[in-house]
C-alpha cells in the first residue's frame, strides 16, 4: 500500500480552489470516491491525515477546499469563523460549491463516478447535509459533530443515505436541532440514522480541542466509535 497526496488547483463558483486528492497509488483503479469537508478552519494537515486513513480502506478521497485558495484560519485567529460565516450567509453559493466539488470528484480518473459519498466535520458536516439537500447523486454521506440548520430554500429530492454522528451534549446542535433534522429527513423520505454519543460535546473527533467548559472537547471513545460506524456505513454503500 502506497498512500499518496496530490494537490489540485481548480476553478469553482466565485473563486479558485486548492483541494487535495489522497489515494493508494498501488490499488486497482477506479475506486469509490469520497469527499471530505473540513471543519470551520478549512483544509489542514489533520484533514489530510484523516483522508489517508479513509484512503487506506480502499477509497479515493478528495479533501475539499470550500472557502477558496489561501483562505484558511487557525484557532488562535480572533475571527477564525469568518470564511464559514460568509457561506452561512449565502447558502445558495455554498450549495453551488458543494455540487462543483462533487462534479470534480466524479471527474477524477481514479474515481468510479457511479460510486461516491461524502464525509464532513463541524461545518463540513453541514456541507454533507447540504450536498444531500441539493439532490446530489451520491450514495451517502456522514456528518461528524455537524451543524443541522436547513437552508432558507426548498430542498431537492434527497436520494443519499445519511449517517449523523452526534455528541448529545453538543451546544452547537442541541436536542431540538437534532430532532428537527430527524423530522426534516423523515419528511424528505431519506434513509437516515443518527448515532448519538452520551456525555459528548462538539468536535469529538478533534484531538486538538479541549474546552469542556464550552461543550467542545475531543472524545477518544466517540472518535473511535464514529470511525467504525463510518467504516460500516461505507461498506454497506459500496460492498
Amino acid at each position: 500500500m502506497t498512500i499518496t497526496r496530490r494537490i489540485i488547483v481548480h476553478e469553482g463558483p466565485a473563486d479558485l480552489f486548492e483541494s487535495m486528492v489522497v489515494v493508494d497509488s498501488a490499488a486497482s483503479l477506479p475506486l469509490p470516491g469520497i469527499l471530505l469537508f473540513p471543519n470551520v478552519l478549512g483544509t489542514k494537515e489533520v484533514d489530510f491525515a484523516y483522508a489517508e486513513k479513509v484512503a487506506a480502506l480502499g477509497y479515493v478521497v478528495l479533501v475539499v477546499d470550500i472557502y477558496g485558495q489561501g483562505k484558511r484560519t487557525t484557532r488562535a485567529d480572533p475571527d477564525a469563523a469568518r470564511y464559514m460565516a460568509e457561506l452561512n450567509a449565502d447558502r445558495g453559493l455554498l450549495r453551488d460549491r458543494l455540487l462543483s466539488a462533487h462534479a470534480l470528484l466524479k471527474g477524477l480518473d481514479a474515481v468510479d463516478a457511479a460510486r461516491t459519498a461524502a464525509i464532513g466535520f463541524c461545518f463540513g458536516g453541514k456541507c454533507v447535509l447540504d450536498l444531500a439537500r441539493a439532490g446530489a447523486d451520491m450514495a451517502g454521506g456522514v456528518s461528524f459533530h455537524g451543524v443541522y440548520d436547513a437552508p432558507p430554500f426548498a430542498n431537492a429530492a434527497i436520494s443519499a443515505k445519511l449517517l449523523v454522528c452526534h455528541g448529545w451534549d453538543d451546544p452547537i446542535a442541541p436536542p431540538d436541532a437534532t430532532v428537527a433534522l430527524a423530522q426534516e429527513l423523515t419528511a424528505a423520505g431519506c434513509d437516515w440514522q443518527i448515532h448519538a454519543y452520551g456525555r459528548t460535546g462538539h468536535a469529538f473527533t478533534d484531538e486538538s480541542v479541549n474546552m469542556p467548559e464550552k461543550g467542545l472537547a475531543y472524545s477518544a471513545d466517540a472518535d473511535r466509535r464514529s470511525f467504525r460506524a463510518m467504516v460500516g456505513f461505507l461498506e454497506e454503500l459500496f460492498g
